[in-house]
């Protein structure tokens, strides 16, 4: 028989199954990352997650493996050939975003030591377990997420709202959003 997943889960995808599987909610401390998961979630606004998903890979190629350092050195022509390149998201507004958050995130390692450090705060450095019986239940942005995209606004970041912030919340396990049923929600509690 097979595992109870979250329902937004398409069994017969095998990539978003093993997102589900393995990523999705699982704390994440390391800041490469989590600048990956910042510029993923902002590219996804508007499009669905599987879209970003399946570009991934291309994304960390393009985007130096996704080194803060080097991404905020990119360059008029860097931004041409991005925008040329039909293995990532083409939207200038979106890859300008990145470039910008790059040295922004740099800011915050600055005064934080690490962006994680930052980030964590947001939670009391411990992930926050919700218990949702089913999808409808799951916010799209709650009041933290509301706070952390207040501050990161402040700091200068883009494609940084509330509900960007709270899927990312979700992504990097500062909360456990998998229902109840889900096999992971458990897993991830009890671990």
């Amino acid at each position: 028989m097979d595992k109870a997943r979250c329902g937004w889960v398409a069994p017969d995808d095998a990539l978003y199954t093993r997102y589900h599987d393995v990523e999705w909610g699982v704390p994440v401390k390391e800041d490469h990352a989590l600048f990956e998961r910042i510029t993923l979630e902002g590219a996804q606004a508007g499009l669905s997650w599987i879209t970003v998903l399946r570009k991934r890979e291309r994304y960390r190629q393009v985007f130096a493996g996704f080194d803060p350092v080097k991404v905020a050195e990119f360059d008029d022509a860097k931004v041409a050939e991005l925008m040329a390149d039909p293995g990532i998201i083409r939207n200038r507004a979106k890859i300008m975003a990145t470039i910008n958050n790059a040295a922004r995130f740099r800011d915050i390692q600055a005064r934080y030591g690490t962006f994680s450090s930052f980030l964590w705060e947001f939670v009391d450095g411990k992930t926050v377990h919700n218990s949702w019986r089913s999808l409808g239940e799951l916010p799209a942005e709650t009041e933290t997420s509301r706070r952390m995209s207040k501050t990161l606004l402040k700091a200068g970041f883009k494609f940084v709202g509330p509900t960007i912030c709270y899927a990312m919340m979700q992504a990097c396990g500062l909360v456990n959003d998998h229902t109840i049923d889900c096999f992971r929600y458990a897993e991830l509690k009890d671990g």
